[in-house]
């Protein structure tokens, strides 16, 4: 351990289970010196196991519903009174479509559904910066980070519309990332992880095929939930102040490939050569 956080003071956004990217994020920060509270919505409290999270790392819980502003100011409140000061880092790992949930089609959607999954994945992270903004809770050269998703940016058609409020929620931080770094030295950042088998990223149709084709497309195959943890630590500490406005793909080298070996060879075991074929059909 590095001490990269020590006497930093934070706010834990949803950990729901020894899967959850915020799951690792939390062990990581406690071995690296930091105190938080962890908040989920209490429906995710009551189906997760986040109190053992809790008790390993020293941490209290505070249910907060994150579309409610009102939850959100009293979680700040508590936060600030619990860890005596003002906060550090903050991490918002939210995210959920409910179209993917009951199988709709991306082309067939239940808007109602749709608003709600917006809600809940990306226009959450706006009330979040806003509450803690409004109410100065921000240390200078504190850091905020929200977990993302490449489908932001390039077509995954199973994704759905969990692809669209990825995309927002970019925007929010680097459009609210402005005013926090200009007016409080703040950061704003997302990290774009590679897919990663956490309990609300395995319910994606195809899941499994696309995490090995990821995994092979990826010269440093897939990241972990663990080094996802690692890499924010990074980002919550003093050694990345300048660092800003950023969408930070943390995806093995994915983002930047069209096509590896491995890809190519399992797509040629299949798709014989045209030549290849007709000479065996001249053989028969």
């Amino acid at each position: 351990m590095y001490n990269l956080l020590k006497g930093k003071k934070g706010i834990i956004f949803g950990a729901l289970d020894e899967k959850s990217i915020a799951w690792k994020v939390a062990e990581r920060a406690h071995e690296e010196g930091a105190t938080f509270v962890l908040t989920n919505a209490p429906v995710a409290l009551r189906l997760g196991t986040i109190t053992q999270l809790a008790e390993k790392t020293g941490a209290e819980v505070i249910p907060a519903d994150a579309t409610s502003i009102m939850d959100l100011e009293h979680l700040v409140d508590q936060a600030m009174e619990i860890l005596g000061g003002k906060i550090d880092f903050v991490l918002h790992s939210i995210g959920m479509s409910v179209n993917v949930r009951r199988g709709n089609h991306y082309t067939h959607q239940d808007y109602n559904f749709t608003k709600t999954g917006w809600d809940v994945s990306a226009l959450s992270f706006h009330r979040v910066m806003s509450v803690l903004y409004q109410k100065n809770a921000m240390n200078e050269w504190g850091s905020i980070i929200a977990l993302t998703y490449m489908a932001a940016q390039r077509v995954f058609p199973d994704y759905n519309d969990m692809a669209d409020n990825k995309a927002y929620l970019e925007s929010v931080a680097r459009s609210f990332g402005y005013f926090f770094g200009r007016d409080h030295k703040v950061r704003v950042n997302t990290i774009s992880q590679s897919p990663t088998p956490t309990t609300a990223g395995s319910g994606v149709k195809g899941f499994d095929g696309f995490l090995s084709f990821a995994d092979k497309m990826s010269p440093l195959g897939n990241a972990t939930a663990a080094e996802c943890a690692d890499y924010t630590i990074t980002l919550f500490s003093d050694l990345t102040k300048k660092v800003t406005l950023q969408n930070l793909f943390h995806d093995g080298g994915f983002s930047n490939m069209g096509i590896s070996t491995a890809i190519m060879d399992d797509f040629m075991k299949v798709n014989k050569p045209v030549e290849e074929n007709e000479d065996k059909k001249a053989k028969k």
